[in-house]
C-alpha cells in the first residue's frame, strides 16, 4: 500500500518504521530538521529486543528509508494516511492534506484526546454535533470527509531521541475502529495489515468508548504532570493530588454515561492500571520540556464542553483546565 505518515513525531515515526519494514511504500510529511534527517537517514526506531540468555533487557535500532517532503502535493494520493500530529496542529494539517486524499483513501487518526469526528455516526441524540474545542469553525471536518476516517487509540509509550529517531519504551498496541462501530471489510483489512507489521492491532466494537477510556486516565495526569514536572508515580503517591484527580474523573465518567459510553470502574481502579506502568513522563510534560504547544483542548477543554452539552456540572474539570491553561499561557505554549 501507499501509506503517508502526517506527523513524524514519536508515534508517527514508530508506525512509519514498522510499516516500511513490512514492505509498504511509506512517505512522510515533515518540515525543518526532521525533513532533512529523513532525507539523509530515513526513519529510525530504538525498540526493546528479546534479551539473550543471562542478559538484561536490551534494545535494537531498526531503520527504514522513506520518501519525505514538506509538500503533500509531491507525495500524491495515498491508500492510507496516518495522522499522528498533536491536536493543536490539526488546523494546519486540514489546510494541506487534500493532495493526499483520493475517494477511497483511509485516514487513520493516531492522536490523543477526543477527536473532531467523535460524534460521526455515534452519540444518539448528540450524533453529528461539532465539538468547538477541537474544531472551532468546522474546517477539519470539511477537509477530511467523515466516511474516510478510521479511529485509532494508541497504547504505546514512545519519545524522540532526536528528529526522525524514535525510542519505544513500552506498549505496542493499536485499537482500530470505524466511527460508526461497523466492522467493515476495510477496517478488518487494516487490522490485519498492522498486525503483519509487528503491531498488536485490535478491532474495536466502539472506538469512541476506547478513546474515552484512555482519556479518562490521561486527561488528568497529563496536565498535572505538565504543571508540576512530576512523573506519574509521584502524582499518584500524593493523596491530595490523587483525590483531586479522582474528582475530575468522576465528572468525566458521568458525561460518558450520558453519551452512551459508560465506564464501570472507579477512579482508583484506573490509578492501579497507571501505577503498573511505573514512573514515566507523560507526553504533555515532554511537550512542556521541549517548548511545544500542549494539547489541552483535546484532553480537557473538550470535556468541559461535553459537560455543558450533557448538563453535567464540571467544577473540578474547570479548575484543572484553568490552572493548566494559565500555566501553558505563561510559557507561550497555549
Amino acid at each position: 500500500m501507499k501509506i503517508c505518515i502526517y506527523g513524524a513525531g514519536a508515534i508517527g515515526g514508530w508506525l512509519g518504521v514498522r510499516l516500511a519494514r513490512s514492505g509498504h511504500a511509506v512517505s512522510v510529511v515533515a518540515r525543518g530538521d526532521t525533513l532533512a534527517t529523513l532525507r539523509q537517514h530515513g526513519l529510525r526506531l530504538q525498540t526493546p529486543a528479546p534479551p539473550a540468555a543471562g542478559e538484561a533487557q536490551r534494545t535494537e535500532v531498526l531503520g527504514a528509508p522513506v520518501l519525505a517532503s514538506a509538500d503533500p502535493a509531491e507525495l500524491g494520493v495515498q491508500d492510507l494516511v496516518i495522522v499522528s500530529v498533536k491536536a493543536p496542529a490539526m488546523a494546519r494539517v486540514a489546510l494541506a492534506i487534500a493532495p493526499l486524499l483520493g475517494p477511497h483513501t483511509m485516514v487513520l487518526t493516531a492522536m490523543n484526546g477526543v477527536p473532531w469526528w467523535f460524534f460521526e455516526g455515534f452519540g444518539g441524540n448528540f450524533a453529528g454535533t461539532r465539538l468547538k474545542a477541537v474544531d472551532p469553525d468546522g474546517a477539519i471536518a470539511r477537509a477530511i470527509p467523515g466516511h474516510q476516517i478510521i479511529g485509532c487509540v494508541v497504547h504505546a509509550s514512545c519519545s524522540l531521541n532526536s528528529p526522525g529517531f524514535v525510542r519505544q519504551h513500552f506498549g505496542n498496541k493499536l485499537i482500530i475502529g470505524e466511527p460508526s462501530g461497523e466492522k467493515t471489510e476495510r477496517v478488518r483489512h487494516l487490522v490485519e495489515l498492522l498486525g503483519q507489521a509487528g503491531l498488536e492491532a485490535v478491532l474495536s466494537d466502539q472506538i469512541q468508548k476506547d478513546a474515552w477510556y484512555k482519556l479518562w486516565g490521561n486527561m488528568t495526569v497529563n496536565p498535572v504532570s505538565a504543571m508540576t514536572g512530576a512523573t506519574t508515580d509521584l502524582i499518584l503517591n500524593d493523596e491530595l493530588v490523587r483525590g483531586f484527580i479522582s474528582s475530575v474523573m468522576l465528572e468525566a465518567r458521568e458525561i460518558g454515561a450520558r453519551i452512551g459510553i459508560p465506564i464501570d470502574q472507579q477512579p482508583e481502579d484506573r490509578h492501579q492500571v497507571t501505577r503498573k506502568l511505573g514512573a514515566f513522563k507523560t507526553s504533555m510534560l515532554q511537550d512542556v520540556e521541549a517548548g511545544k504547544a500542549v494539547e489541552l483542548d483535546a484532553l480537557v477543554t473538550v470535556v468541559k464542553e461535553l459537560g455543558e452539552l450533557t448538563q453535567v456540572p464540571t467544577p473540578y474539570t474547570d479548575a484543572l483546565l484553568g490552572l493548566a491553561r494559565l500555566h501553558a499561557r505563561m510559557r507561550g505554549l497555549y
